[in-house]
């Protein structure tokens, strides 16, 4: 899995872990931090998500056009340098006026911006590495490396999210509970209206959290939990500090790779192969088709940080119990991914001492996560929404050996379906993701009738830990295949543009995100999670009837 590839495409991995290892604590919180904070509804709180993300992902675009013309490395160093500057503009505390909201927007553009330069770029030369002729039967496996890194970031991010919140909020002699803070602006803003449902809801929490005065804890909770998060926010800009250092520190092992066709033309003593005006078009058209595939992909996986997060915070058991207090550390998630490649590498493994290794540390992590398991008595574990976060780039990293297994037997047999085709079933599995989302939400009240204060039983964590294992499995036939395909199909003169594409079209999917965000409230659960659900399958249809177009375009 890991031998055979160039050191640069571990050095631009790294570099990008990172990077979004802070970009997804920032993330984890970030809709919790917008409500908390300014007491934003859920269809105000979806329109600046689904911006957000939308701007992360279209800035790209920019960034590769800038990249074709003066290099992809200038643009990912002035990248993490925005970044960084939107990151410290977001972590300083501001009050909740209107200040406060013009400095966060701010903030967000910056960081968008930065990421632009950085994230497409990053990736190109990533797939410049494998033009080498000695390297490009590994294309696929690399981008799945390179995606599990990614995902390693953003495994232990939620985790650092919610022990910075956990700290902060313990400080002040508060826990964090997230029926508080909707609640405290609801009694800030108008307590005569509130329902008598709401009003002895929020007493009740008050008084656990010790108040006697409801005016002055509903405004001390507040602060205390918004200044935890700009705390959270402050994470990312460590996490610049070193992907920048990994980055030019190892620079010397992708260096060259970082040369655009205008630099690649200037440079070379050989003619460079240029594709005809037909076999141009030919590749652009198909690579659009797949663009338009994806974008509802994305308005269904994105809805991790939003509509998932709000069905975490108001629908979920706000604490574990039993074997599924093993998912909500995330120490014991890596005992596991420790497993499973250790695993993989017994069977793998070409000598008898390797083998052996590995077996025992196979063994060693399973009795770790036993002992971690009978010496943690049997308390619950607290639950806050953002953990949840944790399980998909878990089950990405965990998965990634497990999916490269598969599709290496099924290539050795000459089955291997190709990008395009893969991309079709991971739309047919995410339909399956949101199907159990549909099934688990029967019955639950809607999100306007819980406001007034609705009784009903919290579900089980394992409805949505359920839901991220399915989305992951999507994920896994889709985005990593879907970049190397841009990579690999992209024109050379374009490369940097059709990359940009790729992460707009992303863009589109993630502003397409707020719709099901701002149906939030009178419509039933189960009906929101169908929406996804018809748009996945819609779209896996189209894509599997343009499939011999796409093909003919790869060849």
């Amino acid at each position: 899995m890991f031998k055979g590839h160039p050191k640069g495409l571990y050095a631009l991995a790294l570099a990008n872990t990172g990077e979004r290892f802070g970009y997804y604590t920032m993330l984890a919180i970030f809709t919790l931090f917008l409500q908390a904070k300014f007491g934003f509804s859920e269809g105000l709180t979806s329109n600046i998500f689904a911006i957000f993300l939308a701007m992360v992902y279209f800035l790209p675009l920019l960034g590769g056009w800038l990249a074709d013309k003066f290099g992809y490395g200038k643009m990912v160093t002035s990248g993490i340098i925005v970044m960084f500057i939107g990151y410290v503009c977001l972590a300083i505390p501001t009050g909740n006026d209107a200040f406060g909201v013009v400095a966060m927007a701010g903030a967000l553009f910056l960081i968008a911006l930065g990421t632009g330069l950085f994230k497409g770029n990053l990736q190109v030369m990533v797939g410049n590495l494998y033009d080498d002729p000695k390297y490009s039967s590994m294309r696929d496996t690399a981008f799945s490396i390179f995606y599990m890194a990614i995902n390693i970031g953003a495994l232990f991010a939620p985790t650092a999210a919610t022990k910075i919140t956990e700290y902060f909020m313990g400080k002040h002699g508060f826990s964090y509970n997230g029926d508080i803070p909707a609640l405290a602006h609801q009694y800030l803003e108008n307590a005569a209206g509130m329902t008598q449902e709401a009003m002895t809801k929020f007493e009740t929490l008050a008084h656990q959290q010790g108040a006697t005065d409801l005016t002055s804890f509903a405004h001390e909770y507040i602060d205390v939990l918004s200044g935890s998060y700009h705390w959270g926010f402050a994470v990312a800009c460590v996490s610049l500090i070193v992907s920048m250092l990994i980055y030019v520190g190892f620079r010397k092992t992708f260096k060259h790779a970082d040369v655009n066709a205008k630099q690649q033309a200037a440079t070379s003593k050989e003619p460079i192969a240029e594709l005809t005006p037909e076999q141009t078009k030919s590749r652009i058209t198909a690579l659009m088709l797949v663009f338009a595939v994806v974008i509802f992909f994305w308005m269904a996986f994105h809805q991790n940080g939003l509509t998932l997060t709000f069905f975490a915070r108001d629908y979920t058991a706000q604490q574990a119990v039993g074997l599924d207090r093993l998912g909500f550390d995330v120490f014991n998630l890596l005992l596991i991914i420790i497993a499973v490649y250790a695993l993989f590498s017994t069977f793998q493994s070409k000598t008898t001492k390797s083998r052996v290794i590995s077996a025992a540390v196979t063994v060693l992590s399973i009795v770790g996560l036993v002992i971690k398991y009978k010496t943690s008595g049997d308390a619950p574990v607290q639950v806050l929404p953002q953990m949840f976060q944790q399980f998909n780039p878990f089950f990405v990293v965990a998965l990634t050996p497990v999916s490269m297994a598969v599709f290496g037997a099924l290539a050795k047999k000459g089955k291997e379906p190709s990008a395009p085709r893969k991309i079709g079933i991971g739309m047919f599995i995410a339909a399956a993701g949101f199907a159990i989302m549909a099934l688990g939400s029967m019955g639950l009240p809607t999100p306007d009738a819980l406001k007034a204060g609705a009784d009903f039983t919290r579900v089980t964590p394992n409805i949505l830990i359920s839901t991220y294992l399915v989305l992951t499995f999507a994920e896994l036939f889709l985005s990593p295949m879907g970049i190397s395909f841009v990579s690999k199909v992209a024109p050379p003169k374009y490369k940097g543009a059709m990359m940009g594409c790729w992460f707009a079209a992303t863009a589109i999917g993630n502003y397409l995100v707020s719709i099901i965000g701002m149906l939030w409230g009178g419509l039933p659960l189960w009906q929101l999670w169908s929406i996804l659900i018809v748009l996945c399958l819609i779209s896996a249809i189209f894509i599997f009837s343009i499939m011999k177009k796409l093909e003919n375009a790869t060849k």
